[in-house]
């Protein structure tokens, strides 16, 4: 298949470097070595709940104890798979709303303490289109779109999104009877249509007007694996240099300014290391999914400014085909600048042997959802290709304009 033949290519098998005690973001924690050493380590993970036997912890544990400096995840790593079909197939013991948020999202319990955020089937089928005059902080988020953007993320060669996994949910059985969430159990009522539906309680999109309906218990979801819990792995958010202004009214100072960049790359942590060429990275998978709501990213603590940027939340992606929105991509345009395997990448993936679309469509067919109905329509499939192409031109462009546009990896 292409897809196997994309993940055996040479640029996807690159030497990596060694990986050094401190490029771990957790280790485990033995009893003999916290009583060698007398005091808690930081870091470390205490798994007296599982035995030393690395084989028998749970897939969210490996998971966890597999996060570096550089990726989320080993792509090559089998625990990847059993990760998404433990999130995909495991009793759910318990479910509450997060907090905060303008859409309604779920945090699931699941057995050996693993976790998970869900986001519901919302109003937008697969194949409908936002609505050319909602703003883009005004639109719905789609659990489709989660899914699909740890499937392009990992095609990208990023491994910088949460796995993430489709699965059908039973509103009664495995939401409203377990919950021990108050605030969200006296939400839950009959349509009448005879659908089981609940909306929960947060900022705009959860009142009896936008309720979440299962057909009429059955509810497609996606399941994200939760991050370690932060007292264990703190993470810093920052501001994306290219918020937008979330104004109906105001442009944000990078759309009124052509030589914007010149003082973002004056600007710490964007003025060293690989922040900036991790930054248009990000853009790059938020204008090929036309996600225009990235206004934070974040990264570990633990590794300072050399780490990779954790790509979240991306359920306001893949609203649109039809349209293209190449604001997104002003990092690149503006800086000129784009990391070498990168862009090596994305030539690969604009040749018919390894097109994105038929890659895409053939990765998506893996997620159980996919047996419903697949994760994006056509016409969604086909916008990837295209607007490839467009960041291609844009890369082309600048070096017509300047000498110093591809960084290797570690520059």
């Amino acid at each position: 298949s292409k897809l196997e033949a994309l993940f055996r290519h040479p640029l996807y098998n690159q030497p990596r470097p060694q990986l050094q005690e401190d490029d771990w973001l957790l280790r485990v924690k033995t009893s003999q070595k916290a009583e060698d050493e007398g005091q808690e380590e930081e870091g470390a993970m205490d798994i007296t709940d599982w035995t030393s036997d690395v084989d028998t912890h749970p897939p969210w544990l490996r998971f966890h104890l597999g996060i570096t400096r550089w990726e989320l995840y080993d792509r090559r790593d089998p625990n990847l798979g059993q990760l998404t079909h433990y999130l995909a197939t495991q009793r759910i013991l318990g479910a509450v709303q997060k907090s905060g948020g303008t859409q309604l999202k779920l945090v699931m319990s699941f057995p050996n303490y693993g976790q998970a955020m869900l986001k519901p089937m919302n109003r937008q089928s697969r194949h409908a289109e936002t609505d050319v005059n909602l703003f883009y902080f005004s639109d719905f988020e789609r659990h489709n779109a989660e899914i699909a953007a740890f499937h392009l993320d990992r095609l990208l060669g990023f491994h910088r999104v949460p796995p993430a996994v489709g699965r059908l949910v039973n509103v009664t059985a495995e939401i409203s009877e377990i919950t021990t969430d108050h605030k969200l159990r006296t939400t839950f009522f009959t349509s009448p249509a005879g659908n089981v539906c609940f909306y929960g309680q947060c900022e705009y999109y959860c009142s009896t007007e936008h309720p979440v309906c299962g057909q009429p218990h059955l509810l497609e979801v996606s399941l994200a694996a939760m991050l370690p819990d932060l007292s264990l792995a703190p993470r810093r958010s920052w501001r994306s240099p290219w918020k937008r202004s979330y104004s109906r009214t105001k442009l944000a100072r990078w759309e009124k300014e052509p030589a914007y960049c010149d003082t973002v790359k004056q600007t710490p942590p964007y003025d060293h290391g690989t922040r900036l060429v991790d930054l248009i990275d990000m853009a790059v998978l938020d204008f090929l999914m036309s996600n225009m709501d990235r206004h934070h990213y974040e990264t570990f603590e633990k590794f300072g400014n050399e780490t990779f940027l954790l790509h979240l939340d991306h359920g306001r992606a893949f609203g649109r085909h039809s349209r293209d929105e190449p604001s997104i991509l002003a990092p690149l345009q503006q800086c000129c600048r784009i990391r070498r395997s990168t862009l090596l990448r994305l030539q690969l993936l604009s040749i018919p042997d390894f097109r994105l679309s038929d890659v895409m469509r053939e990765s998506l067919a893996q997620d159980p959802l996919a047996a419903v109905a697949p994760l994006l329509s056509e016409p969604h499939l086909s916008a990837l290709d295209r607007r490839l192409a467009t960041v291609l031109q844009v890369v082309r462009t600048c070096q017509h304009q300047h000498q110093d546009v591809i960084f290797n990896d570690l520059e």
